[in-house]
């Protein structure tokens, strides 16, 4: 699914008024009525409604929601905030049109307002602003707002909560935002609902049809969108039956120290549970034992140093390198890493150490080999970008830093954020808060590095990797509940995971 921009969404709504030959107004009753499809699927006429509407295109859609809701049989108290007497034409239709309903009480609010007492089991209808907000609110409405929040009703906001911006909330104001507990947003999810700060105000959200024009959404560029299942299972490359080990490709990986062994393990096994033909754990002498046992499909190459990687290895026989799980940041596997870059040719997996080692010389994240991916999680980020205020801004840092060093980066966290150097940003859908244990990115580094050894080109491979290690968290976390499972769970279901991909490939 693609995610445009407020002013992208504004073309698109244009664009369909134009080419279906419709009048604005015909396309808020269209949106009011998915959204009351939406509100009428989770409660009964039993429930009262509160609804609080703007002086925009916001209040509007409230509005036409409160009409059919109380056609419906719902009781509805509607307040509508004209205190500049300058409504948009659509939202004063609405008026109109709500006002001559005796059912509904209706108030139009031009100067003094008392917030009504509500309870728990009273729903609230957010329809103050939209995604067209461009600064904080102040006043008047930020009283509203701060009133709607001390509420115990249930708040479900239209489009997006009132306050919080579609992309930018930098300079925003988080007591003049809106705490939904649900967001029915308009034909796409906002950008802004897919940063961890901006979580309390959208709280759960819904994406509504609303129809908007197919050909528009088609031919309206984006750097955005979602990533899903149905969005990867395309990559997937068919296995030849006369395949044989060799075909899928010779990788390498570079991880663990002495006490971290676990971490070069879990990458080597999801690895090996990825589909590559062969596999070689370069490890420091301490870890050898451990490694030949826990993963006996894995070859090992030991180096120098008994406890660390603290020389750079030969890679001509392989078609990828991942490095960085457990690596550890001694001075000589510093020089080792810098080493290994500036002599390898084939794309490489940086994660963890490998990451926090180059934040010191950043200098050498240009010397990356082409097709390179970066898999660093926020903090690991910002070592390699400097500090960052919020998630909008660290995901514009990142894609100043696949634009310049034309590495690929997976920014990790609930929806990670698969990043091209030209700019394009995949969110990732699968996954769950389970995944959030140590060890879950080693596993992911080592799907990785199994896709780019069998010829996967960087951007297929971290969407497939992304997609794929999110679909084994979500089969272990309905296997085992999010707090009892592991990386190594995650591990386990890597198989079922690939295996619903390729049924699903079958299906097509």
């Amino acid at each position: 699914m693609k995610i445009f921009s407020t002013s992208g969404i504004r073309q698109l709504d244009a664009f369909t008024i134009e080419r279906e030959s419709i009048s604005s107004l015909d396309l808020m009753e269209r949106a009011a009525e998915a959204l009351v499809e939406a509100l009428t699927e989770r409660w009964d006429t039993n429930t009262a409604f509160t609804v609080f509407a703007g002086p925009g295109n916001n209040g509007g859609d409230a509005l036409a929601v409160s009409r059919l809701l109380a056609e419906k049989g719902y009781r509805i108290c509607a307040y509508l905030f004209n205190t500049k007497g300058n409504l948009s034409p659509d939202c004063e239709a609405n008026r109109d049109l709500l006002s001559g309903m005796p059912e509904v009480d209706f108030h139009e609010i031009t100067s003094q307002f008392v917030f009504p007492k509500l309870t728990a089991a009273d729903v609230i209808v957010d329809g103050l602003f939209g995604s067209g907000l461009n600064k904080p609110l102040a006043g008047g409405f930020a009283m509203v707002v701060k009133s709607i929040n001390a509420s115990p009703a249930q708040v479900v906001s239209i489009d997006i909560p009132s306050g919080l911006m579609g992309e930018d909330n930098s300079y925003n104001l988080p007591s003049g935002i809106v705490h939904a507990d649900l967001t029915l947003t308009l034909h796409q999810p906002k950008l802004s609902f897919f940063f961890a700060e901006n979580d309390p105000y959208v709280g759960e959200w819904q994406v509504l049809d609303i129809g908007l024009d197919e050909d528009a959404v088609d031919e309206l560029p984006t750097d955005y969108r979602t990533l899903d299942p149905d969005d990867v299972v395309a990559l997937l490359k068919p296995r030849n039956k006369f395949a044989h080990k060799g075909t899928f490709g010779r990788s390498l990986l570079i991880a663990g120290s002495q006490g971290m062994a676990g971490a070069s393990v879990l990458a080597a096994r999801a690895c090996l549970r990825s589909g590559v033909g062969l596999l070689t754990v370069h490890v420091p002498f301490c870890n050898n034992f451990i490694v030949q046992t826990s993963v006996p499909e894995a070859m090992t190459e030991i180096n120098l140093s008994d406890t660390c990687f603290a020389t750079a290895t030969d890679v001509d026989d392989y078609q990828a390198v991942g490095i960085g799980p457990g690596l550890g940041r001694s001075p000589e596997t510093e020089n080792a890493l810098l080493d290994q870059i500036a002599s390898c040719s084939v794309p490489m997996v940086l994660d963890a150490d490998a990451l926090n080692i180059l934040g010191e010389h950043r200098t050498y994240l240009g010397r990356l080999p082409k097709g390179s991916i970066l898999t660093p999680h926020p903090k690991e980020l910002e070592r390699l970008t400097g500090k960052c205020s919020n998630s909008y801004e660290r995901l514009t840092k990142a894609c100043e830093l696949a634009k310049n060093t034309g590495a690929y980066i997976i920014l990790k966290g609930a929806y990670s954020i698969i990043i091209t150097p030209e700019g394009k940003c995949s969110f990732n859908t699968t996954g769950n808060p389970g995944m959030a244990t140590g060890g879950s990115g080693d596993v992911l580094t080592g799907v990785v590095l199994a896709l780019l050894a069998q010829g996967y080109a960087a951007e297929e491979a971290a969407c497939l990797a992304t997609c794929v290690h999110g679909m084994a968290g979500d089969l272990a976390c309905k296997k085992l509940g999010a707090t009892g499972m592991t990386a190594g769970d995650i591990v386990e279901c890597l198989p079922l995971a690939w295996k619903m991909l390729e049924s699903m490939s079958a299906s097509k």
